[in-house]
């Protein structure tokens, strides 16, 4: 019982240290700002991770392009994991480090919104996806653990959680997720019904 509550008040600990951080706050609600205006401008929104990660990539890929709060239209919005035979393809042709920015390179176009998440920033298919949708002209945005890694100089929107361990960064990502979701779902349709 005792390890239970520890773990849980773990994860509200990194949750409030998020909270009290008006920097990452103001971040935030600037990247949920930019993906407005993505939408706005017809353009889409791309994800990409490793393991858990990629499961919140495509997550919240999903809340976009499905529906968070309202019976709306679709956004666009596609986790960048999805088709198997063009990631395993990729891999053994270039490697691994290039399945992400490959794709960003065909889908992507300037004023789309990249996400890149990993805990630890460091993860090298990530950065190159990143870099990939810089030299595009797309909006970059990293969610990251405390340091934001490699991934910290090559994206214009660090999301840097205050934490450096993984199940509870990843816990975080989901919710600055959301967070954005339901801002951008606000924005574009109206308020929650």
């Amino acid at each position: 019982m005792d390890r239970v509550k520890a773990i849980i008040g773990a994860s509200i600990s990194v949750k409030q240290r998020l909270l009290d951080d008006p920097i990452l706050v103001t971040a935030i609600r600037a990247v949920a700002d930019e993906v407005v205006g993505c939408y706005a401008r017809n353009g889409k929104v791309l994800f990409c991770g490793n393991g858990g990660s990629a499961a919140d990539a495509q997550h919240l890929a999903a809340e976009l392009s499905g529906r968070f709060y309202l019976d709306r239209d679709p956004l666009d919005a596609e986790a960048l994991h999805v088709n198997t035979s063009y990631l395993t393809a990729v891999a053994n042709e270039y490697g691994y480090e290039q399945i992400y920015s490959r794709l960003v390179r065909a889908r992507g176009r300037q004023g789309d919104v990249l996400f890149g998440l990993s805990t630890s920033g460091n993860s090298a298919n990530v950065v190159r996806a990143l870099e990939a949708a810089n030299q595009l002209g797309m909006v970059t945005v990293g969610l990251t653990g405390e340091t934001g890694g490699k991934v910290k100089p090559v994206v214009q929107y660090l999301l840097n959680v205050p934490s450096v361990d993984t199940p509870r960064i990843q816990e975080a990502h989901l919710l600055i997720g959301h967070v954005v979701c339901e801002l951008v779902e606000q924005e574009k349709f109206g308020r929650r019904r």
